[in-house]
């Protein structure tokens, strides 16, 4: 009889497509399921983490329904990993790679150091459609612009996912395992945690189900993605985070249905991320571009803290703000209103609002929301020209005609606030001190005064 393996779960909180459990079943030994509460983990953001808590609760209520259960321990992952090895006499230790700087440092030392202790480490490859160093260019290095990319991307057979495994072998006895309640992954986000819990949809069943119902619409996908007020988009953000669906799956789905393309260029949108991060580390610390080095952007300040709280002024980008504080998401559109406006018109530096989203988005990508914030500042691969700037209010016209997003979550613009508008001020730390039946601030600035600034200060510093 073959020796236990620890399989290592990260951001695959799920049973089907995810290879690293597919080597574990086939070594014909028991197998431990595991998490490991790093310092990456614990480095978080505050929404995120409560989110990965919710993420654990559910993973380990689905294994324990097939006689498994989900082992929790606190620690430098190569200390808990070898130490938990030896308590439970495994052969060896499993998991699915992640492409994230810290990451990788943190899985070539983890290698070692299991291997050096006489135990077998491998990792798979199941976070994306295809691994970073995989698609490259005639010239063999990596792409810099996002159409041939999918072209590339396209043209390849990401493979089918893999079946869930019929049985999950447990081991004669269960190792000790933390209380995740004393982990206390919610109390960055306070009061907000019930507030966030209204809207997330959390687990590999819940995430299935709303693939289902994304996919029997998906026709008007490509017509209604950027109508943040209508629900045209599949939501699965959060779960494709924390792993709870695979992108095999999400892919295998959709392909060749009416209408679905659209919605696959999104998920290599996600695959591009990861390949420009994994080729440029610094991607989500430092300008993509050296030539921006010296852009007049301010740092943190009133400035950004107006915009954080959703009080600047402009209603299409104070909803958004607001949608994030409450559902822990913001619709794709109004993300790139919200970023254009703090970069562009408040002439922020896009790093600022990275850290807030950062701290705030329950379906946080390192690699995406990098990507996302340079691509709108202008510093970015593959950027919209700094002189492509988002006017909130003609953006509003467009796709918010009848105001429903606005109203739905800026209270001081409807005479009877609904409870997602109010439910902004449940959730903001009291020391904000607001108040939604107070007046609604005034713009912050004039919309063309400001795009007018920002363009005179990329003048400036690109000469």
């Amino acid at each position: 009889m073959a020796g236990p393996i620890l399989w290592r779960v990260r951001r695959d909180l799920r049973l089907a497509d995810n290879p690293a459990l597919a080597a574990a079943v086939a070594g014909g030994g028991a197998v431990v399921p595991v998490f490991v509460l790093d310092p990456a983990a614990e480095a978080l953001g505050a929404a995120a983490k409560w989110r990965l808590g919710q993420g654990l609760a559910a993973f380990d209520a689905g294994l324990r329904a097939r006689g498994s259960r989900l082992i929790l321990r606190r620690g430098e992952a190569g200390a808990v990993l070898a130490a938990l090895a030896a308590e439970t006499g495994a052969q060896g230790v499993v998991w699915n790679r992640l492409y994230d700087p810290a990451s990788r440092t943190d899985d070539t030392a983890l290698k070692a150091r299991l291997r050096a202790a006489g135990l077998a480490a491998t990792s798979h490859a199941g976070h994306l459609l295809h691994e970073p160093w995989t698609i490259a260019t005639a010239q063999g290095g990596p792409y810099r612009v996002f159409t041939p990319f999918w072209r590339a991307l396209r043209a390849r057979d990401p493979g089918l996912p893999w079946p869930a495994p019929d049985r999950l072998p447990a081991p004669a006895a269960w190792p000790a395992s933390d209380a995740l309640e004393g982990w206390r992954l919610g109390a960055g986000v306070g009061p907000g945690g019930a507030v966030l819990a209204r809207h997330a949809v959390v687990g590999e069943a819940a995430a299935a189900s709303r693939l289902a119902r994304f996919l029997g619409g998906v026709a008007g996908y490509g017509a209604a993605r950027d109508l943040p007020a209508a629900a045209a988009t599949s939501g699965l953000s959060e779960n494709l985070t924390w792993g709870e669906i695979g992108v095999r799956t999400l892919w295998a789905a959709a392909e060749g249905l009416p209408g679905a393309e659209a919605f696959l260029r999104q998920l290599a949108w996600r695959e591009f991320a990861w390949h420009l991060m994994f080729h440029a580390p610094d991607l989500g610390t430092a300008n993509w571009r050296p030539g921006w080095d010296g852009f007049g952007w301010q740092g943190d300040g009133p400035t950004a803290e107006r915009w954080r709280r959703g009080m600047t002024g402009e209603p299409f980008v104070d909803a958004g703000l607001r949608q994030m504080f409450v559902t822990g998401t913001m619709h794709n559109r109004v993300r790139m209103i919200a970023a254009s406006y703090l970069t562009k018109h408040l002439l922020t530096d896009w790093r600022v609002g990275l850290a807030w989203f950062a701290d705030c988005l329950t379906d946080w990508d390192e690699a995406a929301n990098a990507l996302g914030w340079q691509w709108v500042a202008g510093p970015g691969p593959d950027a919209a020209p700094f002189f492509r700037i988002f006017n909130p209010a003609t953006q509003a016209a467009r796709f918010d005609p009848d105001s429903a997003y606005r109203r739905r979550f800026v209270a001081e613009l409807a005479p009877r606030p609904g409870p997602e508008a109010l439910a902004f001020f449940e959730a903001a730390p009291r020391a904000w001190g607001l108040d939604p039946r107070a007046p609604y601030p005034a713009a912050m600035v004039d919309l063309a005064a400001g795009r007018a600034r920002a363009l005179a200060a990329w003048k400036a510093a690109m000469g």
